[in-house]
């Protein structure tokens, strides 16, 4: 990931749920809060609900990659939460990856085609 870093520590993923804005589908919730860094950092949770390990770690790879694809496309400067409800076990990589830009673009960390260039 070129602009981001991770978040690791419990008391930052506390804050930004309890402090932070977010948005959901059913097979995704994005919690972001704006921090003013020159880069994001990203965590991402995946439930036990969601299976064993393995159906878990398939998941959490499929988020990290569709964050690390579109990382060029979000704004800089928030901390990111991605938490994977149980129907992304059986969605497919498009479907999430179209439900990840969907909840990006209504939290506003999205950036317009203008911004990109």
């Amino acid at each position: 990931m070129k602009f981001s870093e991770s978040l690791k520590k419990n008391y930052e993923f506390r804050r930004l749920y309890s402090r932070g804005k977010s948005a959901a589908l059913p097979v995704l919730v994005i919690y972001c809060r704006k921090t003013g860094s020159p880069t994001n950092r990203l965590g991402i949770t995946v439930t036990t609900k969601l299976g064993k390990a393995v159906q878990r770690n398939r998941v959490r790879r499929r988020l990290k990659e569709i964050y690390r694809t579109n990382e060029y496309r979000l704004k800089r400067g928030f901390d990111v939460v991605l938490v994977a409800r149980v129907k992304s076990r059986y969605t497919s990589y498009f479907e999430l990856e179209k439900a990840f830009l969907e909840i990006c673009g209504k939290l506003g960390i999205l950036m317009s085609d203008g911004e990109m260039k």
